[in-house]
This record gives C-alpha cells, structure tokens and sequence, in this order.
C-alpha cells in the first residue's frame, strides 16, 4: 500500500505505516518512500498487531525509526507496478474464494433436507448457485487474463488488472453472502466458516481499491467519460 508518511534519507526510512496484511509474519517488507521502493528487514521495524474484519489475514501497524534500507526500485512507476501485480493476484484469490463458497454450498443444499427433498432440488436455489457460477466462470477469465498479462509484462496489463479487480471483488463478496444464506441457521453460527469468507471477501474488496475505484480507472484508461 502506499505510504506517503514515510520519508527515506541516507539510506534510512522513518515514519510509520497502518494495518499492512500479513505485516506480523513478513522477513522482509517493501515499503514506498521519497518517490522510490525499499526493501527493509522487518526485524528493523516497530510491528503492533491489531485488530482485523478478516480474522484469517492478520493485520500489523508498522513504524520505521532510521531502518536501514535497500533501495530496490525507483519512481512512481515502481510503486503503481507493485501495486497493480498485487492487484492482480488478489483477483485470483477472491476467484479461489467465490469457487470454495460455490463448491460447499452446492454439497451442502445436496445434503440439507426440507419437506422431504433437498433443498438443493428446489428452482429458486437451483437458479441462484447457476447464476453464481456463471459469474464465476468469467472471474476465472478476467483474473487469468490478468495474471497473464502481468507475467508477459503485457501493454494492456493496467486494463486487464482493472478489470479483473472490478469484477472478482464483486463475485466474491456474493459468493460469500450466498453461501451463508444457503447454509440458513448453521451458516450464521460462529462455529461454521462461512462468516470467516464473508469477512475476507469484504476485506478483499477495499484492499487494493474498490471495485468503483478500479471501474472509474478503467474508463479514464479507455477515455470514457465519468458517470
């Protein structure tokens, strides 16, 4: 994420930066200051754990006080390429999000019996999971296309990742609100995970940009005129 607070100098970086995913776990942190990229040992930083809406993504502030520093990159452009490949493959993990909520719903309503029949074999479910899986199937299309591109070091890398963010945000936050509420009573309880998909795919979804972030940078890449 960007970090406009802290300041490189001689070799060194000062300031502090807040809720950094996985911070607590990271040997080595990557870290924009004055224009460029630096590399810091994070046992040279100040990490304090807090508190997260995705209880399976830890969360860490982080503050620098003269760490030593490697300079790994320069410009603006280094910052906006890290970004965007992070971008791009948080996509392919909200796609393996919407796939595990589809796939253990669809075991589930097999298996849940009402009135003597699987819920499962009733229409208005059986049209919400084809819908669901629909829009899966083309979250697997834009968010391989933007891995793609980003391995390829493609021209139109910005377009796909935009795209593919735009989208796969979406369906996994409804793949994630269809899974509990087709897992009825159980999928609310704190016992089952479903809640636990949920929260990550919300957090998902504002990490790197929101989807209306990544839609409104598409059309000024495309030359469309805001709404």
């Amino acid at each position: 994420r960007a970090a406009p607070t802290v300041q490189a100098a001689d070799g060194a970086l000062t300031g502090e930066v807040t809720s950094v995913a996985d911070g607590m776990a990271a040997d080595v942190l990557l870290v924009p200051a004055s224009g460029a990229l630096y590399a810091v040992d994070a046992a040279d930083a100040r990490r304090t754990a807090v508190t997260s809406l995705d209880m399976t993504r830890r969360l860490a502030d982080i503050a620098f006080s003269g760490a030593p520093a490697r300079r790994v990159a320069e410009g603006d452009d280094a910052v906006r390429a890290a970004l965007r490949t992070g971008a791009a493959m948080l996509a392919s993990e909200q796609l393996g999000l919407a796939e595990r909520c589809l796939d253990d719903t669809v075991a589930y309503v097999k298996t849940r019996y009402q009135f003597g029949r699987p819920v499962g074999s009733y229409q208005g479910l059986k049209h919400r999971l084809a819908d669901l899986w629909t829009s899966i199937t083309q979250a697997r299309a834009v968010a391989r296309h933007a891995a793609s591109c980003v391995a390829a070091g493609d021209d139109d890398t910005p377009i796909a990742v935009a795209v593919a963010q735009a989208h796969c945000s979406a369906v996994a936050l409804k793949a994630a609100e269809e899974c509990v509420q087709m897992h009825g009573g159980i999928g609310f309880t704190w016992e089952h995970p479903a809640h636990l998909f949920l929260k990550r795919a919300k957090a998902d979804s504002i990490a790197l940009g929101t989807p209306d972030h990544h839609r409104a940078a598409l059309a000024d890449m495309v030359g469309l005129p805001p709404a």
